[in-house]
């Protein structure tokens, strides 16, 4: 009897559990490679699917039907609907179907002949797949990107790619599906792609918990930015939208000094909520509710916010300038915020540790930081050069000043560009090409970063200076976040090839542009002096681009360069020149002279060749003594010392053996003692024309 009743019980336990297992909800991924896990040493333990079931948990099955090579296209080369896969993918009647197909569509045997036939076949997938179960819930997904390094990038893939990212939204929009976005939570990581193309595991894992969201709703409860912190400068005179994430569908309420406000997280777990624009004058507290939790944020007022970025003479702290103890002592004393973004590990020349090498892959660069009101011991490690371009707007505006500095010792241009628009350039994608082997970046750039990561084992190790990183890591981060304008000081990692730097530096401020507005003010240095043999050239370059730029000038600095030291201790007077531009041609302080003399024009009378400036009232010289620098020339080239005399707000030029002068220069030696000023002491740049003929 007992015996009969131990096999009664354990039948009905065994057929619990398959009720239970009955029970599960089954989830099918369905797509290519990717899906399937390739490359991994053991795929059916890092792909995608199976980190995907082991975050569901028990009460899920999921399904890996990933075919290699499959297309979406049923006259592709490898049709999806023809595979055993997909077969077991219908036999396995999913209550959720995740699809991911379309990679392999960017063949040239695919998309370019039978393009037209993707959104059809598509929608027809997905008609079979309600047919087997009309209850299932389906998710189209944007694809995984396939990165430069791929063989076809250039020839077809990065466009094609492009296209199909499109049709497949039009495809979710058509048959009411859900969409989930793969790609950008892995676009800003190259190096978990080997072959360009194909995630790792850990690239498996971001899928995972990307396609996890999107089924459960999980997206870690209520969570801000960083860049949202207790002391924080609010832009004035504009709307100020928070955003953050929640779990999917929660009611997210936000109250910001009188007004509240209330939204959804959408099914991305993404929310925004926009406040009307804050007055300055009183400091705001900030409540955000959702779900069991709240963030609480106090002493936050508005005024006029800006960043902060470029080199080492950006980063260049107050405690290492000249006077450096009376500038710290008097810090406290404007109205200045700060959001210090410190770097994790600095660019001198040492090999990092491995721990760090594995943070830099995962863009955590930048030590945690927050918003802290500007005292002399926090002012003492900030930069020199934003401080004093802050204190001088400070003190003009009158009002709360917040600075946003995240300028790193040795970075490129390109490294503040974002991925998109580089790969898009005619010319400009080719420089994310093997980059530390790359002409196109300057040779010490190569030289130092592969110092840097020595230590790495990864072959795609990620460093500060790689193109796209500081924009990854630094730039995105702050998109959320309104501020007024740019001051940027760099170009020293540049230098070496004005050409290029000119469309790094009109790719670089569109990308800015793209996440800020298209007016967004662009407040430059121009390069110092130094015994660096480029830097005429590129000093010229500079003072071109502010010129043909919309909502862009550029600040002088060569009368106080050092001869020997890329890193001049002088740093006030650069910090207010920037923000006199700032006063002129952002906040419409006409009284305020922006800059220096400008060249206008160049005629010649005679032997004697004439140029003419702006913003020349009062022209005179620096040190009293003589012109300095201006050199003219024939149409041979041959550049002689000029004899330089005042004439109002023009220079009459005349040189030994010069009759016929076509041509001008003026402080054009890499190190310069030009003395050119106006009545405001603020100095000529170097310039070289050719006259109006």
């Amino acid at each position: 009897m007992r015996h009969k009743l131990f096999i009664s019980t354990i039948m009905l336990f065994v057929c619990l559990l398959s009720f239970a297992a009955d029970k599960r909800v089954k989830v099918a991924c369905i797509g290519n490679s990717v899906t399937y896990g390739y490359g991994h040493a053991a795929p059916a333990e890092t792909s995608y699917p199976t980190q995907l079931n082991r975050l569901l948990g028990e009460s899920y099955e999921v399904g890996n039907f990933g075919k290699s090579g499959a297309t979406l296209l049923r006259k592709g080369h490898r049709p999806y609907d023809k595979q055993k896969e997909y077969s077991d993918a219908l036999a396995f009647v999913p209550d959720i179907a995740i699809i991911h197909l379309g990679l392999n569509d960017t063949d040239p045997r695919n998309w370019p002949n039978y393009r037209d036939e993707f959104i059809p076949d598509y929608l027809a997938l997905i008609d079979t797949l309600r047919q087997t179960n009309p209850k299932v819930k389906i998710w189209l997904c944007r694809m995984t990107p396939i990165f430069n390094r791929h063989p076809r990038f250039k020839s077809g893939t990065r466009d094609w790619h492009a296209q199909i990212q499109e049709a497949i939204e039009e495809t979710a929009k058509i048959a009411g599906t859900g969409i989930i976005d793969l790609h950008a939570p892995l676009y800003n990581r190259p190096d978990l792609f080997a072959d360009a193309l194909h995630p790792n595991a850990e690239g498996a894992g971001i899928i995972a918990r990307t396609v996890y969201g999107a089924i459960t709703g999980d997206y870690g409860g209520l969570s801000l930015p960083s860049i949202y912190s207790d002391n924080m400068v609010v832009q004035r005179d504009r709307p100020f939208t928070l955003s953050g994430t929640a779990d999917a569908g929660e009611k997210v309420v936000a109250r910001l000094g009188k007004e509240k406000k209330s939204t959804k997280a959408d099914c991305d777990g993404r929310w925004k909520i926009t406040f009307a624009p804050l007055a300055t004058g009183r400091a705001y507290s900030l409540e955000v509710k959702s779900g069991d939790r709240e963030i609480k944020l106090n002493n936050i007022v508005a005024g006029e916010v800006w960043l902060c970025s470029g080199q080492s003479n950006m980063a260049f702290m107050l405690k290492e300038g000249i006077d450096a103890k009376k500038y710290i002592a008097d810090a406290g004393n404007h109205n200045i915020r700060i959001y210090n973004m410190k770097p994790r590990v600095i660019t001198n020349p040492i090999s990092w540790e491995a721990a760090d090498l594995e943070k830099l892959n995962r863009h955590d660069y930048y030590l945690p930081t927050q918003w802290e009101q500007l005292t002399a011991e926090n002012g003492a490690d900030f930069s020199a050069v934003a401080y004093h371009f802050g204190a001088m707007l400070a003190d003009s505006l009158k009002v709360p000043v917040g600075l946003i500095c995240n300028a790193v010792g040795g970075a490129t241009t390109e490294a503040f560009v974002d991925r998109r628009t580089l790969e898009f350039h005619p010319h400009l994608v080719d420089i994310l090409y093997n980059w530390r082997q790359n002409d196109m970046v300057q040779d010490w750039v190569r030289q130092r970063s592969t110092q840097n990561i020595a230590n790495s084992k990864n072959p795609l190790q990620r460093h500060p200076y790689e193109p796209c990183y500081l924009f990854e890591s630094g730039i995105a981060p702050l998109s959320c976040y309104a501020v007024r304008g740019a001051i940027w000081y760099q170009g020293e990692s540049n230098a070496h090839n004005m050409e290029i730097y000119e469309e790094l530096f009109a790719a670089m401020l569109q990308s800015w542009r793209n996440v800020w507005g298209e007016e967004m003010p662009f407040y430059f240095v121009q390069l110092s002096s130094l015994n660096r043999p480029s830097w005429t050239h590129f000093r010229d370059a500079q003072r071109r681009l502010a010129l043909a730029t919309k909502n862009c000038a550029m600040a002088v600095s060569s009368d106080h360069g050092d001869r020997y030291d890329v890193h001049p201790r002088e740093k006030s007077p650069i910090g207010r020149r920037l923000a006199r531009l700032a006063l002129n041609g952002t906040y419409g302080y006409s009284h305020v002279t922006p800059c220096g003399p400008q060249l206008k024009s160049a005629t010649a009378e005679g032997s004697t060749l004439c140029v003419s400036f702006d913003n020349a009232d009062g022209l005179c010289t620096a040190d009293g003594k003589e012109l300095r620098t201006f050199e003219i020339a024939e149409e041979s080239g041959v550049f002689h010392p000029a004899t330089a005399t005042i004439d109002g707000t023009r220079i009459l030029l005349k040189a030994k053996g010069v009759k016929k002068p076509v041509r001008v220069r003026y402080g054009w030696q890499p190190y310069t003692e030009a003395n050119l000023i106006n009545s405001d002491s603020l100095p000529a740049s170097t310039f070289q024309t050719i006259i109006n003929l």
